[in-house]
């Protein structure tokens, strides 16, 4: 439960973050808004298309009177139209991360920057980090398709299906949704995906905490542009927590640096100290 609360505190900490750097924070809703700019092109060619898709697609209803032809033309045009729409929501954040990987990379380094100990990142080619987000981001979406089918096939069984499954639906897409944030902050950290996602399993309600708030967020898409860069920054403050469970944050390996110390100076004390309370302790 404590995880949980801490996870909505990181996605509110990161909206607080670029309201109060609000040039980051249009910087940040750049790839958000040419991501949404392309998606929308696409469903208004998709729209006009679909009919005539459907058309192509059903050459055997050539000769059906009507009204059944144009019924299962329609159908399978407006099949057509929320496929498409569906594959849009899916992927949205996918693609935006992907066509901003260098802008989220930049806001997610001033954000360590701002919170002090910022890692030193591992040097490599920008195509090489980009070859690396696109490999990871499409193991993210076999892993909530496959999730998606299961849940699809629950989705018929009476009752829960119409309760329980929309809501595992919810926290499946909220967990995978932190993973893609949380990678923007953690590749830098060479931190790479499987362990990425180990970590947060770990932390699970961390992850829901952060992740299924969002993922209701993001059915809108305007709301995505605006929220999109406060979610890197908080993503980037959850990863801070996780790399401290890796002992990869610079400020944690400093606190760490100094509990040896401690350690040595008291192993270096004389052992013939009696223990408190023991009467067998020699003087």
């Amino acid at each position: 439960m404590r995880d949980l609360v801490a996870g909505m505190k990181y996605l509110v900490g990161g909206q607080k973050w670029v309201g109060r750097h609000g040039r980051w924070w249009g910087f940040g809703m750049l790839p958000a808004l040419l991501t949404l700019a392309g998606y929308a092109v696409a469903l208004v060619f998709l729209g006009g298309w679909s009919k005539d898709l459907a058309d192509w697609a059903t050459p055997f209803a050539d000769h059906w009177s009507s009204p059944w032809q144009g019924l299962l033309r329609d159908a399978l045009a407006a099949i057509a139209f929320g496929g498409g729409l569906l594959l849009s929501l899916l992927t949205f954040t996918a693609v935006t991360l992907l066509v901003g990987q260098p802008f989220y990379e930049a806001l997610s380094a001033k954000v360590d920057e701002t919170e002090g100990g910022a890692p030193t990142p591992p040097e490599s080619a920008l195509w090489r980090e980009l070859v690396i987000a696109v490999r990871d981001s499409a193991s993210v979406l076999v892993r909530v398709a496959a999730f998606g089918v299961v849940l699809f096939a629950c989705g018929f069984i009476p009752v829960i299906g119409q309760t329980v499954v929309p809501a595992l639906g919810f926290l499946v897409s909220g967990f995978f949704l932190t993973v893609e944030l949380v990678a923007v902050a953690l590749q830098r950290r060479g931190v790479p995906q499987r362990e990425r996602i180990r970590l947060l399993r770990a932390r699970l309600g961390l992850a829901l905490g952060f992740g299924t708030p969002l993922i209701l967020a993001f059915l809108v898409p305007l709301v995505t542009v605006l929220a999109m860069p406060g979610a890197v920054a908080g993503a980037t403050l959850l990863a801070r927590d996780l790399a401290r469970d890796l002992a990869l944050d610079p400020v944690h390996d400093a606190a760490t640096a100094d509990e040896q110390e401690q350690e040595q100076e008291s192993a270096a004390e004389p052992a013939s100290r009696p223990a408190t309370g023991n009467p067998y302790a020699t003087s």
